[in-house]
């Protein structure tokens, strides 16, 4: 394991420090490791747990924290760390903290013994503000927001130097049980845009880095995963590192679930300040009816069918709100607890009412239902996030500059996943590290929404 680990650690303490004058490169980790409380030792008795066997956990939890340190990442970010154990609580802020690490614990609503723990090195970046965000849903899920800086040692900031701040966010989403459930893990995600847009504008600040980091416990077929990428960000820092396009679903594999199925789960997000991005409610309206239409589509609806069926018994060659909301009510977007506000169901009846004439029309329907657009973002010139601006320390005659991050590597352990294999021998956990790391560089401002 050690020298799979150097393979990315040697590289990331190597350009974080040796080379800090020239490139002084980040790196990022998330990981879910698996509360001991929902780890099963025995497939034919469910109830045995690992948390009722002190040894086993204890262990395990070791071997993870070592490998953790022997990585030295500049942000660790962890999901299912099980906050409701005193003993493994401490074990962690202790090594960590011993580390040089600052640690930053959230457990999920509703007393769960599981949540979240996210440590930045104090080495490599001072962390500015923290903030916890409760989603008050039924997965009683949690995200973290850390806002840091760069830890560029006096001696090597100029006084034109861009604002060096980065705003990072560790969560993990709610498991999709059911197709009720599709909706709650989107509006996790929309809060926590939200959540970070109005941190954005409550202190004021430029355009800055963005890292989203977790368990995201959807695919890159998903409708979460498309949602970001409308909101501009690079569709897994892995991906940009190895190359990989949206359609490369199986390429690599970063979760054994508890279904026995393997998928790709775990992602690290980035936005860069110079990336474009739509206003955050339209993306969020193509989101809903994107996966609305998929419901229609499930229920094996044509075009035609779909039409006919959302406009019901209405004598009429159009759809009414109350059309809307009905069908909306069946396939489990509205009508419960966690489905999608009164007001939210206006917000989109008035995106599909483009001409504001009170009803939808075939032509209507097709453009903001049937057909909505899901704009692939991508940076001025067409690249994707990767190595575009310039490195800190270059000179740029451009007034308005902001620091960005491009992809230098990525790695998932153990390494059978990269190949979209899970092997019989991991026991860390049932998901793999992944660990990006990142280069800071120069580059020109873009507006925050369009």
């Amino acid at each position: 394991m050690k020298g799979r680990v150097s393979r990315i650690g040697s590289y990331a303490i190597a350009s974080s420090m040796k080379d800090h004058t020239y490139e002084p490169c980040i790196t990022c980790t998330t990981f879910n490791i698996l509360a001991p409380i929902y780890k099963r030792l025995s497939h034919k008795d469910q109830n045995c747990r690992e948390s009722d066997y002190r040894a086993y956990w204890l262990a395990r939890n070791q071997r993870i924290l070592d490998s953790l340190l022997y990585e030295r990442s500049s942000i660790i970010c962890l999901q299912e760390f099980w906050v409701g154990n005193e003993e493994l609580v401490n074990m962690y802020e202790k090594r960590l903290g011993d580390a040089g690490y600052l640690n930053f614990k959230l457990g999920r609503t509703n007393n769960r013994a599981d949540g979240l723990l996210t440590a930045v090195h104090k080495d490599y970046l001072r962390v500015i503000n923290y903030r916890e965000l409760h989603f008050n849903d039924c997965g009683d899920r949690v995200a973290q927001l850390l806002h840091v800086e760069l830890a560029t040692p006096a001696s090597q900031r100029r006084n034109n130097d861009p604002c060096q701040d980065i705003l990072i966010v560790n969560t993990h989403l709610l498991f999709p049980h059911d197709s009720s459930l599709c909706i709650v893990r989107l509006h996790q995600v929309y809060k926590i845009l939200q959540y970070v847009e109005s941190y954005q504008k409550e202190y004021n600040l430029n355009p800055l880095p963005i890292m989203l980091c977790g368990d995201w416990n959807g695919s890159k077929r998903g409708h979460v995963y498309k949602f970001l990428r409308s909101q501009g960000f690079v569709s897994s820092s892995y991906d940009t590192a190895h190359r990989y396009t949206d359609a490369d679903a199986h390429k690599w594999v970063s979760h054994l679930n508890h279904r026995g199925n393997i998928c790709g789960v775990d992602f690290i997000w980035l936005l860069n300040p110079n990336s474009y991005r739509k206003l955050l409610k339209t993306s969020w309206t193509e989101a809903v009816f994107g996966m609305f239409k998929n419901q229609l589509r499930k229920a094996s609806l044509t075009e035609d069918n779909a039409f006919a069926f959302l406009k019901a018994a209405n004598d009429g060659d159009y759809i009414t709100y109350s059309g809307l909301c009905e069908a909306l009510r069946q396939f489990n977007i509205i009508g419960h607890r966690h489905g999608l506000s009164v007001e939210e169901t206006k917000d989109l009846w008035v995106q599909a009412d483009i001409d504001g004439n009170g009803v939808v029309d075939y032509k209507e329907f097709q453009q903001r239902i049937w057909k909505p657009t899901w704009s692939e973002s991508r940076d001025g010139d067409g690249k994707e996030g990767k190595d575009r601006g310039h490195k800190i320390g270059e000179k740029h005659s451009r007034k308005k500059q902001a620091i960005g991050f491009s992809v230098k590597n990525a790695v998932l352990f153990p390494p059978e996943v990269e190949k979209g294999m899970w092997p019989e021998n991991y026991f860390l956990s049932d998901h793999a590290r992944l660990t990006v790391v990142f280069s800071p560089i120069q580059m020109p401002y873009s507006q925050l929404t369009s």
